[in-house]
C-alpha cells in the first residue's frame, strides 16, 4: 500500500469534510475504559513493559482505521491517506520536564519495544527543547498519532492541546485501576471530525481491545 490522495468527487465523506473544515474547533474526544488484565505478564514475554505494550496496541488499532490514517491537504480542501502512521509520545524526563519520543510502527511488539528501549534513556536524560534526543529517522511529522500517558490518575475525560490546522489523531492513557477481578485503563481518543466520526472511534476501541488481548 502507498500514500494516496483521495478523489473527493466520489468520497462518501465529502459533505462532512466541507462542513467540519470550516469550524474553529472541529475535533471531538471520547474516553472509554479498556481491559488490561494480565497485560504486564503478556507484555513481558515480548520484552515489553505495559507502557510499551499499550502504545503498540493503540498504534496498530489506529493503523486499521482509514480515517486515522488521513490528513487534510491544500488548506483543508483535500485529503491524503497514508499507507502507515506512527506515534509520538511524551516521556517524563529526569529533570521533571517532558520530551517527545517517536515510536515508528512495527508489526512485531518485540521489535517495537526493542527500538523504543534503545531511545528512551536518551530522551529521559535530555533537557531543553521538547524534541531533544528524539530520533525520528524517516518518520514524517504529518504521519504521527500524538500519544501521552498519565499513569498518576484514572481520568474520565481528557482534552488535548491542538494548534492551528492540527488534524492528527491523539490518544491518552490513564492509570490502571481494579474493577472487581479485572484491571482497567481509561483511554481518551481525540480526532478531527472532518476525517472521523463516532463509528471510527468505536472501531478503534474494539480493535484496541483486540490488540491488547492478543499480546
Amino acid at each position: 500500500m502507498q500514500d494516496r490522495d483521495i478523489p473527493l468527487d466520489t468520497w462518501p465523506r465529502r459533505a462532512a469534510l466541507a462542513h467540519f473544515r470550516q469550524m474553529a474547533q472541529p475535533a471531538f474526544s471520547v474516553t472509554a475504559s479498556v481491559d488490561v488484565t494480565g497485560l504486564r505478564e503478556r507484555a513481558a514475554r515480548h520484552g515489553a513493559t505495559p507502557w510499551l505494550a499499550y502504545h503498540y496496541a493503540a498504534l496498530e488499532a489506529a493503523n486499521s482505521i482509514d480515517g486515522m490514517r488521513q490528513t487534510l491537504t491544500a488548506g483543508g480542501t483535500g485529503v491524503r491517506e497514508f499507507a502507515a502512521i506512527h506515534a509520538s509520545t511524551t516521556v517524563l524526563r529526569d529533570d521533571g520536564s517532558f520530551g517527545f519520543l517517536t515510536l515508528p510502527r512495527d508489526p512485531s511488539l518485540a521489535a517495537f519495544a526493542e527500538r523504543a528501549k534503545t531511545h528512551l534513556p536518551r530522551v529521559r536524560a535530555a533537557s531543553g527543547d521538547l524534541f531533544a534526543a528524539d530520533a525520528p529517522g524517516d518518520v514524517r511529522p504529518e504521519t504521527l498519532v500524538h500519544m501521552t500517558a498519565l499513569p498518576w490518575f484514572a481520568f474520565t475525560a481528557f482534552t488535548h492541546a491542538r494548534g492551528q490546522g492540527d488534524d492528527r489523531p491523539k490518544v491518552a492513557f490513564g492509570r490502571f485501576t481494579a474493577q472487581g477481578e479485572r484491571l482497567c485503563m481509561p483511554v481518551a481518543v481525540d480526532v478531527h471530525h472532518a476525517l472521523c466520526d463516532g463509528v471510527h472511534v468505536g472501531r478503534f476501541f474494539e480493535r484496541l481491545q483486540a490488540q491488547l488481548d492478543a499480546i
